[in-house]
């Protein structure tokens, strides 16, 4: 297993900084968190899976991160207790690495994985407000594109389950700063014809969303 985070995160991290140092200068009110609000946020997410896969032949896969923009939406049922779903698509790259200096290209594969948390958020009324969250995922795989390798290639859609931790900062009136860490449990089934041979693989993708953004608040 890995987890390669790519300095693509460090970018974000470095951006996070940079809107919170905005922000702890700007004087202006704040809107607190409150019962009955619809949050909309836009972050930039890394997606980094932590594989593994491995199949009916020798080696494992080796699938590549990916760094996109996201959109989720929360509605929150109390001050503390919201309902978060994330919507955002990724591509990625598939190799299989049979322990030799080169891989096997399988192609690319894109995923949709809306995933719904139930959070609880400590600090709703603060400016700093830090919250934790645990929920389902469905993973659609989707646009299966051959490599080199392979003529077909086929991915089956799971449920998995996901938790998250993050917070959020206000900078003034409805709007804030986000970040947030999700870590998705998922696995998956692979099909592909090699050379004329059928070949089965399974396992985990388990990937990290590493997400910074703004939201605002209705």
């Amino acid at each position: 297993m890995r987890l390669n985070v790519r300095p693509s995160w460090m970018a974000l991290t470095v951006l996070s900084a940079s809107l919170l140092a905005v922000s702890t200068a700007n004087a202006a009110d704040f809107k607190p968190k409150s019962a009955g609000d619809f949050l909309i946020r836009a972050r930039i997410l890394d997606v980094v899976p932590n594989e593994d896969i491995t199949g009916s032949i020798a080696g494992s896969a080796d699938v590549n991160n990916d760094v996109v923009p996201e959109l989720d939406f929360s509605y929150f049922f109390t001050d503390h207790i919201a309902a978060e779903l994330i919507a955002g698509t990724t591509k990625h790259d598939v190799k299989w690495n049979a322990g030799s200096s080169s891989k096997v290209d399988l192609g690319t594969v894109r995923l949709l994985p809306p995933t719904l948390t139930l959070q609880y958020h400590f600090m709703p009324k603060q400016r700093f407000s830090p919250y934790v969250g645990a929920g389902i995922n469905y993973t659609h795989f989707f646009a299966e594109d051959t490599g080199s390798a392979n003529s077909s290639i086929d991915y089956k859609d799971r449920f998995g389950y996901a938790f998250q931790a993050g917070f959020d900062y206000a900078i003034a009136g409805n709007w804030s700063v986000n970040l947030d860490v999700k870590k998705l449990f998922l696995r998956t089934k692979v099909n592909t014809v090699v050379s004329g041979n059928n070949v089965s693989a399974s396992g985990s993708l388990n990937p990290w969303l590493l997400g910074v953004g703004v939201g605002y608040r209705f």
